[in-house]
């Protein structure tokens, strides 16, 4: 993976223009309240996502961008509309077109969170025994909580996920020029997070997958963090899986992360791109002293002392919709992610089922293939 170094700064004139760009885009849609539309399910597929949020709740019913220490717990069911392209996701709002659009079809609040945790225990419990998985998705930078309930859905639908969905939905400002806000948002989610993790842990799940994008990696790895300081061990007891897609994550901060962990649950998997132009801008709004962005890094070997599997996706970036979230919005990624599951499966027990579902872009760390850090085989 090559890496795009950033220049000796940011001539004024540039800075100008993308912020006049960002603010131009950030200012063609009213993204604040989408409607609950239950009708929308007479066209669309309906998809149950549940959902824990550190938002507080408005006047209308949603949930916003100011931050509460209350954790809510909620079911929301989406309506995934018709004869789509895997990976394209386009928002409903308002008048939205539920032949076309995702759409909130549905929201319950849950006053008691023994009675939503009854309900998820009633949704395991449709799975087969050994087999209740729950995959848990943290969203990134600049969204909303029904963007993320759509992102979630949309990406499960395409992958064919099993078990059941849930979203951990901290408070973003929702706004493209919100990121110092989102930044000092996912710091104050950390305990509403670990508040949730541990929930889940408890709750007798066969197979717990946490899934994070963007800013949500610094998120769940500072939450993980600080729940093994406390619980030394207890990620990798709980945690089947974790998945960082698009990072947007300080290099040294995350390997900082990492080596506080008693031990890393397998597998850790970070994808990342090399023409990832959202995070090659992060760096540079960090100045040239800053380290290399996760989601970026010009090369696998800068992490591969660590106990993670690096998938790089910039090679279906060109098809995918968007350059930050190749994972989800890639046609060919997401058929060869529903097949590595299948192929997780048939080779658990020895190989290298990654590398054979995601050939020529795996690349796994030292310790993963039995390697010392001198060079020689264990």
């Amino acid at each position: 993976m090559a890496g795009v170094l950033p220049g000796r700064g940011f001539d004024t004139r540039l800075r100008i223009v993308i912020f006049a760009c960002v603010a131009l885009l950030a200012g063609c849609t009213d993204r604040s309240f989408t409607p609950v539309t239950p009708e929308a399910l007479e066209i669309g597929s309906p998809a149950t996502v549940f959902a824990a949020t550190t938002r507080e709740q408005e006047q209308d019913g949603s949930f916003g961008p100011e931050r509460t220490e209350r954790l809510s717990l909620l079911e929301l069911t989406v309506s995934i509309p018709p004869d789509r392209r895997p990976g394209r996701l386009d928002f409903g709002y308002g008048q939205a077109n539920p032949e076309k659009q995702f759409i909130l079809a549905g929201q319950k609040v849950f006053n008691r969170p023994d009675a939503f945790t009854a309900r998820l225990r009633e949704e395991l419990a449709r799975q087969p025994q050994g087999n209740r998985e729950l995959t848990l998705f943290i969203h990134g930078f600049n969204s909303t909580q029904t963007e993320t309930a759509y992102r979630a859905a949309q990406l499960a639908h395409d992958i064919e996920m099993p078990g059941v969905l849930m979203i951990y939905s901290w408070p973003s400002k929702g706004h493209a020029l919100g990121y110092a806000y989102d930044g000092d948002s996912v710091v104050f989610a950390r305990d509403g997070l670990e508040n949730v993790l541990l929930r889940l842990g408890a709750s007798g799940i066969d197979r717990l997958t946490v899934v994070a994008h963007s800013m949500g990696s610094f998120l769940l790895m500072e939450t993980l963090r600080q729940i093994d300081l406390q619980q030394p061990g207890w990620t990798s007891r709980n945690l089947d899986g974790v998945v960082l897609i698009s990072p947007d994550l300080d290099l040294d901060i995350f390997r900082s992360q990492v080596t506080r962990l008693k031990e890393v649950p397998q597998p850790f998997i970070v994808m990342a791109s090399e023409k990832d132009n959202v995070l090659n801008l992060s760096r540079r709004l960090r100045g040239l002293q800053s380290s290399e962005r996760l989601g970026q890094i010009s090369s696998a070997a800068l992490i591969a002392d660590l106990p993670v599997t690096v998938i790089d996706t910039s090679r279906f970036s060109d098809e995918a919709e968007s350059a930050h979230f190749v994972a989800a919005t890639s046609p060919t990624l997401l058929a060869m992610i529903a097949d590595a599951r299948n192929m997780t499966n048939l080779f658990e027990a020895g190989g290298l089922p990654l590398e054979r579902a995601f050939p020529g872009i795996v690349s796994y760390s030292r310790e993963y293939l039995g390697i010392d850090l001198a060079g020689g085989a264990r």
